[in-house]
């Protein structure tokens, strides 16, 4: 699997996913701004929640400018068995029940899903726990992370 097009496909995305936050963050201003949200007594609090929702939309479209930008200068490389799992690695993993999934370890963007010639792929972050638990792993190791109070197994089939 290319590499670089799967790159380029979460790059489209992220492009996509700000201009839409862009355009709510300019819709929540012109709605904490409007005239008519002009508070008329103590207990009028439409324009003061309109300016939070603004505020919240601001930070999202800064969250994925820097998405965007960290996965601009991400460096794609091949798999270094000697070094293992690192960021910007395409791994197959195997749970318990022999479910197989394919995941891109990214810099952001986390929980973005991708298709490419038919494979989903599923952008993982170094922050979460299981991006955390590949970081030098290879084909052939196992790997456990507990989510709530439920250990999870997993197998990494192959990694590039």
């Amino acid at each position: 699997m290319n590499k670089t097009q799967l790159q380029h496909l979460i790059l489209e995305r992220l492009q996509a996913d700000l201009a839409q936050a862009r355009q709510a963050a300019q819709s929540a201003h012109e709605a904490a701004t409007h005239e008519e949200n002009i508070a008329e007594n103590k207990y009028d609090t439409l324009g003061l929640e309109a300016s939070y929702l603004a505020a919240g939309q601001s930070r999202r479209v800064e969250e994925i400018r820097q998405a965007l930008s960290a996965w601009q200068s991400l460096q794609l490389r091949a798999f270094d068995a000697e070094q293992g799992i690192q960021l910007g690695a395409l791994v197959w993993l195997a749970d318990a029940r022999g479910n197989e999934q394919c995941l891109l370890l990214g810099p952001d963007g986390a929980g973005a899903k991708v298709v490419l010639d038919g494979q989903q792929v599923q952008v993982i972050s170094p922050r979460a726990p299981l991006g955390q638990r590949l970081l030098g792993c290879g084909p052939g190791d196992d790997i456990e992370i507990r989510v709530g109070d439920r250990l999870q197994r997993f197998e990494v089939l192959q990694a590039e």
